[in-house]
């Protein structure tokens, strides 16, 4: 019998439109794969909806609050519906950056030096010493990221806006220089390391993410073969330790003039579109987009 999968998307976070492009590419892939799917932009009442459907699968393509952080998928396990991506544990713990850096750390993962706090005080004084970055606690994309530079007078005072969408706690963490990296794993096998450089601006943020051409994609990434296997074996630790299933991509830094490399988050719900990094990878490993999103569908359970 066909499975009937239910993609959630869309949903109220500040990354609403980056989960509507996911999750329509995936509806698309899958129907193409044979499931037969029901498209859901998940609003508050999804719950109801969701008992309602009856779905065999819930293919997960939310990201930011509520899509990634363990609520989404405490409601699935009180449905009892199987889901892509990781349980409530791992998906609270992994979109705490604070919290999920500890866990790395533990296992042996090296992290980048940080403080948590509150935005008021970031935008008072400078709370490290240039350069240093800002970054919300629990937010994707990118979105609210800051980097202030060394020689910097003041700190940033847009963090400090009544109309400051990403919370009120920040993580605040030493600049490392160098080259921005990611690896996927999946199924407890890295997928290959990518490095990405912003075709425009200073990093890779949301803009370089999402605008077309706003990102070069080299993959594999073009570093020494000691380097590329320390990185795929801390985003597998990672990925253990913080108790992902499925598919997570771990980002990092490192900084060629001082061989050192800093494991920066791990993301459980991963873009993806057919030109996102993780299919990218998977493309690299010989899988296509097809097949992928049909491995992450016979993946899917109920958490464990």
């Amino acid at each position: 019998m066909t499975k009937h999968v239910a993609v959630l998307m869309g949903g109220w976070s500040v990354e609403r439109e980056v989960s509507l492009s996911s999750g329509t590419a995936c509806a698309k892939a899958l129907e193409s794969v044979g499931f037969r799917v029901t498209r859901i932009d998940v609003q508050r009442d999804i719950a109801q909806v969701l008992a309602d459907l009856r779905p065999d699968v819930a293919f997960n393509a939310l990201h930011g609050r509520f899509g990634e952080d363990g609520l989404i998928q405490g409601v699935l396990e009180i449905l009892r519906i199987p889901y892509t991506h990781s349980g409530v544990l791992a998906s609270a713990l992994a979109i705490r950056k604070d919290k999920a850096k500890l866990v790395a750390a533990a296992a042996g993962v090296p992290v980048a030096h940080g403080i948590v706090v509150s935005r008021f005080d970031a935008a008072k004084k400078h709370v490290l010493q240039p350069p240093y970055v800002l970054k919300p606690i629990n937010e994707g994309s990118s979105v609210g990221v800051v980097i202030v530079k060394k020689g910097r007078e003041h700190p940033p005072q847009e963090i400090a806006r009544e109309d400051w969408p990403c919370g009120d706690t920040l993580l605040a963490e030493g600049f490392v220089r160098g080259r921005e990296l990611t690896c996927a794993v999946m199924g407890g096998k890295s997928l290959g390391v990518t490095e990405i450089r912003a075709s425009t601006g200073e990093f890779y943020d949301y803009d370089a993410k999402y605008t077309k051409g706003g990102s070069i994609h080299i993959c594999p990434a073009q570093i020494l073969p000691k380097i590329y296997q320390q990185i795929e074996e801390c985003a597998l630790t990672a990925h253990q330790a913080i108790g992902c299933r499925g598919v997570s991509r771990s980002d990092f830094r490192y900084d060629d003039e001082t061989d050192t490399l800093v494991w920066l988050e791990v993301n459980t719900q991963p873009g993806m579109t057919e030109t996102s990094l993780v299919p990218e990878l998977a493309a690299h490993a010989g899988m296509n987009f097809g097949e992928l999103v049909k491995w992450m569908v016979e993946d899917a359970s109920l958490d464990r």
